[in-house]
């Protein structure tokens, strides 16, 4: 079995689950172009079309609208179809939004294209986190869910960088081929996925026992790993940790059928922790807007005192390669250092990088003389935000999503907590126009700082540290009471492994 030494911890990394891991955040890689290139496009698309504010800022937010649809609706399919064919489908439905974009003779159809890509990436960023978590070991599955997310910032660079070179063509054609061309790799994708195994947490699930360990030793670093594994996942479907059998037929509610009515209706205290955890996470993912830097940075750029195409266009693909370059620090640091103190450091830093941004861009707007000094510390500062972003609350949002619900519940848990990531990514995009209009890019630019006030505080109280816990362990991990989250978990089973 293919092993690599872990970063930090010391642990074998499985190069298997590794490569699984790498092939499933291409879906990633095509999102995060998608968000990235539309920055660009929008410049070519407000020209060519003719479309006012309204229009660019519905075409910027109908992506996450519709996502929001497809992360519900995905959550439901994964369980009864497979993390697997799951991803087929996201890769599908993303491609044929892609062509339609790609063509986009008027504005509906442009927006037809883009709602039907909407509903890929709602399957997408639902689907990677909840896939990867499943396959990874617990002492470096923060190295490995965090690598989607990383996998989207190199999308977003990759989509500035398209951004750039394709500027260069003429008006009707370039902004298209920014768009369309995504549609290429989607479909390598939706062949390529058939050759990956499917998730053994959605194997046991189902009831195939044998696949689902045949799997396990595949990608555990040991034979006691993947047996250890095995027990757990037994116990959270709720077959005896004796049986030894192939195939076993399970009641509806063991295969997820009650999902619902767990997560929303009856939950226990611990699943109703874990909800408001997620809910709470990625509303202040977005809130402390992130969406507002990369889809509308030209603009932000431009607010500062730049206003030459090229070049902002160019300060755009700075914004890519500072997320991309500093995801790493999260990827490397999760399974060392842990969720919760990069969260926090995390998060300082983007308060701080706004609180400057906003005080300098306030100074641009109340000068009649270009200020260099307000120009340079406002691009500083941005670079900065999108720095401490990336080794923060970016990927942690992603992985703390992906590995805090039980098995029964994940794939609709993820759902909504990625339901509700997309309803405040749409509302950022939809809404950041008028606001800047209202109270200027320095004024919002203080409004985020403020909502980030907020979440740290969310973050110290009700977010304990996952790190180095299996997945069957953290539910018990909420299920202590908020003053005990510093112990450790103990290997006891609550009603689920009964």
């Amino acid at each position: 079995m293919g092993e690599i030494v872990g970063k930090g911890n010391g642990e074998k990394l499985n190069k298997y689950a590794l490569s699984c891991t790498i092939v499933i955040s291409m879906i990633s890689i095509i999102f995060g172009y998608d968000t990235g290139v539309m920055s660009g496009a929008m410049l070519f698309i407000e020209e060519d079309l003719k479309i006012n504010d309204i229009q660019v800022g519905v075409l910027a937010g109908i992506l996450n609208l519709c996502a929001l649809v497809g992360s519900l609706i995905a959550g439901r399919i994964s369980d009864y179809i497979g993390r697997r064919y799951t991803i087929v489908l996201a890769a599908n439905v993303f491609m044929v939004g892609s062509v339609l974009m790609g063509y986009s003779p008027t504005y509906p159809v442009l927006l037809t294209g883009r709602c039907i890509a909407g509903i890929g990436v709602g399957f997408a960023l639902m689907i990677a986190p909840v896939y990867t978590a499943e396959i990874s070991p617990p002492k470096s599955r923060g190295l490995l869910t965090s690598l989607p997310d990383m996998a989207i910032s190199f999308g977003i660079l990759l989509g500035y960088i398209s951004n750039y070179f394709f500027a260069k063509l003429t008006l009707k054609l370039g902004w298209r081929l920014m768009l369309g061309v995504a549609a290429i790799p989607s479909l390598a994708l939706a062949i390529g996925i058939m050759k990956m195994p499917e998730s053994p947490r959605w194997l046991a699930m189902k009831g195939r026992l044998g696949e689902a360990k045949k799997m396990l030793m595949k990608i555990s670093s040991s034979k006691e790993e993947a047996e250890m594994r095995f027990q757990d996942i037994k116990s959270a479907v709720g077959i005896d940790e004796n049986c030894t059998d192939n195939v076993v037929k399970l009641s509806k509610e063991a295969q997820g059928g009650g999902a619902w009515k767990e997560l929303l209706i009856r939950p226990t205290p611990a699943v109703r922790w874990i909800l408001f955890a997620a809910i709470g996470l990625h509303f202040f993912d977005h809130a402390t807007g992130i969406e507002a830097i990369v889809l509308y940075s030209p603009r932000i750029f431009k607010a500062a005192g730049v206003h030459d195409k090229g070049k902002l266009l160019l300060a755009t693909v700075g914004v890519g390669l500072t997320k991309t370059l500093f995801i790493f620090v999260a990827t490397f640091l999760l399974d060392k250092v842990g969720r919760k103190p990069l969260l926090m450091i995390g998060t300082m830093g983007m308060v701080i990088a706004l609180a400057v941004l906003g005080f300098a861009l306030t100074m641009v707007e109340h000068s009649k003389e270009k200020l260099m000094w307000a120009l340079i510390l406002s691009i500083v500062s941005v670079y900065t935000f999108v720095a401490f972003f990336s080794m923060g609350i970016g990927p942690i949002a992603w992985v703390y999503l992906s590995e805090i619900f039980p098995l029964r519940v994940r794939a609709l848990g993820v759902g909504i907590g990625v339901a509700v990531n997309r309803v405040m990514n749409a509302s950022v995009s939809f809404s950041f126009i008028p606001i800047y209009k209202a109270i200027t890019i320095g004024g919002a630019a203080f409004m985020f700082a403020g909502f980030g006030v907020l979440s740290l505080v969310f973050f110290y109280f009700f977010l304990p540290e996952t790190k180095g816990k299996s997945l069957e362990e953290i539910e018990m991990l909420f299920g202590k009471t908020k003053k005990d989250v510093g112990i450790e978990a103990q290997p006891i089973r609550n009603q689920y492994y009964q």
